[in-house]
């Protein structure tokens, strides 16, 4: 599998592109700004993008779906409890006053242990709540995509609506820190010292998480 880090947007937000080397296909997670780039970019890699895939339903994860999905005519797909608060008229109307565009209701809605496929390549779905409802981390091939789930040094947050700060540490500790200490982390943002780490080196100087190990 290729792994492409890209920074979008004005929130420091990380996307991924994912593909599978024999087939081009390919997945994008959160292309949340620079929608235009982004799909030039997958042109030029001669790449045919089959999803778009939210980590969670925030306007600043998701804003980039409608344009993206025009622009290649991929499925988006997100957790079905985001999905469903995503599309309420005050979360639209919020993310319209935060400056960004809402999105449109998923193509497709998934749940833990979900599979993702592109070409000889998966994507498999790890349900992580608490940030939001419906968060997902992404696993493939020692690779974990933890959108706002774990930062690099940090953690997500828990004060915003539909958060609940006991699941959350929860679905860290049982979803993600007894996956392999080898297990590379590509967060959700650019939050930490470095773009990505380890679940080992999290265990280790995460202070969120020194209690949990």
């Amino acid at each position: 599998m290729e792994i492409e880090q890209i920074m979008v947007g004005n929130m420091a937000v990380f996307s991924y592109l994912l593909s599978c080397p024999r087939t081009n296909e390919a997945l994008i997670i959160d292309p949340a700004g620079n929608e235009e780039d982004l799909a030039a970019r997958i042109k030029k890699k001669g790449l045919t993008l089959k999803y778009i895939v939210n980590t969670h339903g925030h306007a600043d994860h998701t804003c980039g779906n409608n344009k993206m999905k025009a622009l290649t005519g991929a499925l988006t797909a997100i957790h079905r409890a985001d999905n469903d608060i995503m599309v309420t008229a005050a979360a639209q109307a919020m993310a319209r006053q935060m400056g960004f565009d809402p999105a449109s209701a998923a193509d497709i809605t998934l749940t833990e242990g979900d599979t993702l496929t592109i070409g000889d390549e998966s994507v498999t779905v790890i349900h992580t709540p608490g940030h939001t409802p419906g968060g997902i981390c992404l696993l493939a091939e020692g690779n974990l995509f933890t959108g706002d789930t774990l930062f690099v040094g940090a953690i997500g947050r828990t004060d915003l609506p539909f958060a609940s700060h006991q699941q959350f540490m929860d679905s860290i500790k049982n979803k993600l820190l007894n996956q392999p200490d080898e297990t590379k982390v590509w967060p959700g943002h650019d939050y930490g010292p470095v773009p990505s780490s380890t679940i080992g080196l999290e265990k280790q100087h995460n202070p969120w998480l020194r209690q949990l190990a």
